[in-house]
Protein backbone atom coordinates (compact mmCIF):
# COMPACT_ATOMS: atom_id res chain seq x y z
CA UNK A 1 0.00 0.00 0.00
CA UNK A 2 1.13 3.54 -1.13
CA UNK A 3 0.68 6.74 0.73
CA UNK A 4 1.66 10.31 0.73
CA UNK A 5 2.03 10.91 4.21
CA UNK A 6 2.05 9.05 7.40
CA UNK A 7 0.86 11.58 10.27
CA UNK A 8 2.26 11.00 13.87
CA UNK A 9 0.64 11.51 17.13
CA UNK A 10 1.72 14.65 17.57
CA UNK A 11 0.96 16.50 14.57
CA UNK A 12 -3.04 15.03 15.48
CA UNK A 13 -2.64 16.94 18.59
CA UNK A 14 -1.42 19.83 17.22
CA UNK A 15 -4.39 19.94 14.50
CA UNK A 16 -7.00 19.17 17.33
CA UNK A 17 -5.27 21.70 19.78
CA UNK A 18 -5.41 24.19 16.76
CA UNK A 19 -1.46 24.91 16.98
CA UNK A 20 -0.52 23.95 13.71
CA UNK A 21 0.59 27.50 11.75
CA UNK A 22 0.48 25.51 8.13
CA UNK A 23 -2.23 22.59 6.45
CA UNK A 24 -1.91 19.14 6.44
CA UNK A 25 -0.53 18.45 2.55
CA UNK A 26 -2.82 16.91 0.42
CA UNK A 27 -2.63 13.23 -0.65
CA UNK A 28 -3.74 9.69 0.32
CA UNK A 29 -3.13 10.09 4.65
CA UNK A 30 -2.53 7.24 7.07
CA UNK A 31 -1.70 6.64 10.49
CA UNK A 32 0.06 3.78 12.41
CA UNK A 33 -2.43 1.95 14.75
CA UNK A 34 -0.13 2.98 17.23
CA UNK A 35 -1.32 6.92 16.55
CA UNK A 36 -4.90 5.54 17.08
CA UNK A 37 -3.75 3.84 20.63
CA UNK A 38 -1.99 7.34 21.82
CA UNK A 39 -4.78 9.21 20.63
CA UNK A 40 -7.47 7.43 22.03
CA UNK A 41 -5.84 6.04 25.12
CA UNK A 42 -5.55 9.85 27.02
CA UNK A 43 -6.07 9.96 30.67
CA UNK A 44 -9.14 12.32 30.51
CA UNK A 45 -10.38 12.17 27.20
CA UNK A 46 -13.81 12.67 27.23
CA UNK A 47 -16.35 10.39 25.05
CA UNK A 48 -17.08 13.27 23.27
CA UNK A 49 -13.43 14.25 22.34
CA UNK A 50 -13.33 10.06 21.78
CA UNK A 51 -15.97 10.42 18.91
CA UNK A 52 -14.14 13.44 17.29
CA UNK A 53 -10.47 11.70 17.13
CA UNK A 54 -12.22 8.69 15.78
CA UNK A 55 -14.13 10.28 12.99
CA UNK A 56 -11.16 11.94 12.10
CA UNK A 57 -9.41 9.10 11.87
CA UNK A 58 -12.23 7.05 9.64
CA UNK A 59 -11.23 9.31 6.47
CA UNK A 60 -7.72 8.33 6.98
CA UNK A 61 -5.87 4.50 6.01
CA UNK A 62 -5.35 2.65 9.09
CA UNK A 63 -2.18 1.20 8.86
CA UNK A 64 -2.17 -2.21 10.61
CA UNK A 65 0.57 -3.32 12.54
CA UNK A 66 1.15 -6.74 10.21
CA UNK A 67 4.84 -8.81 10.02
CA UNK A 68 6.70 -6.10 7.50
CA UNK A 69 5.63 -3.32 10.18
CA UNK A 70 6.78 -5.61 12.70
CA UNK A 71 10.20 -6.93 11.41
CA UNK A 72 11.16 -3.17 10.06
CA UNK A 73 10.51 -1.74 13.58
CA UNK A 74 12.29 -4.27 15.36
CA UNK A 75 15.77 -3.10 12.80
CA UNK A 76 15.09 0.34 13.91
CA UNK A 77 14.30 -0.10 17.48
CA UNK A 78 17.97 -1.35 17.40
CA UNK A 79 19.61 0.48 15.12
CA UNK A 80 18.07 4.30 16.05
CA UNK A 81 17.17 3.23 19.95
CA UNK A 82 13.73 3.96 19.37
CA UNK A 83 10.95 3.53 21.76
CA UNK A 84 8.86 0.64 20.32
CA UNK A 85 5.83 2.95 19.66
CA UNK A 86 8.18 5.52 18.16
CA UNK A 87 9.70 2.58 16.00
CA UNK A 88 6.39 1.12 15.30
CA UNK A 89 4.94 4.24 13.30
CA UNK A 90 7.98 4.99 11.58
CA UNK A 91 8.69 1.52 10.41
CA UNK A 92 4.98 2.16 9.35
CA UNK A 93 5.68 4.96 7.49
CA UNK A 94 9.03 3.66 5.62
CA UNK A 95 6.73 0.07 4.35
CA UNK A 96 3.96 2.44 3.28
CA UNK A 97 6.45 4.45 0.99
CA UNK A 98 5.41 7.82 2.87
CA UNK A 99 6.72 10.96 4.35
CA UNK A 100 6.37 10.78 8.12
CA UNK A 101 4.59 13.78 9.02
CA UNK A 102 6.12 14.23 12.77
CA UNK A 103 7.69 17.40 14.99
CA UNK A 104 9.48 14.71 16.59
CA UNK A 105 13.51 15.92 16.50
CA UNK A 106 14.27 12.44 16.95
CA UNK A 107 12.02 10.73 14.43
CA UNK A 108 12.56 13.28 11.89
CA UNK A 109 16.83 12.37 12.49
CA UNK A 110 16.17 8.52 11.36
CA UNK A 111 18.41 8.19 8.39
CA UNK A 112 16.82 6.09 5.51
CA UNK A 113 12.81 8.02 6.60
CA UNK A 114 11.42 10.70 4.62
CA UNK A 115 10.07 13.26 7.24
CA UNK A 116 9.09 16.49 7.11
CA UNK A 117 7.72 18.84 10.13
CA UNK A 118 5.07 20.71 9.87
CA UNK A 119 5.18 24.77 11.35
CA UNK A 120 3.85 25.77 14.54
CA UNK A 121 1.94 28.80 15.86
CA UNK A 122 4.22 30.65 18.39
CA UNK A 123 2.65 30.40 21.73
CA UNK A 124 0.72 33.68 22.91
Amino acid sequence: MTLDYVLDSNIFILLFNDQLDEPIPEGRLGFSVITEIELLSFAGLSDEDGQLIRQQLQVLERLPLDEAVSERAIRLRRRFRLKTPDAIVVASALVADAVLLTNDQQLLGVEGLRARALKMREAR
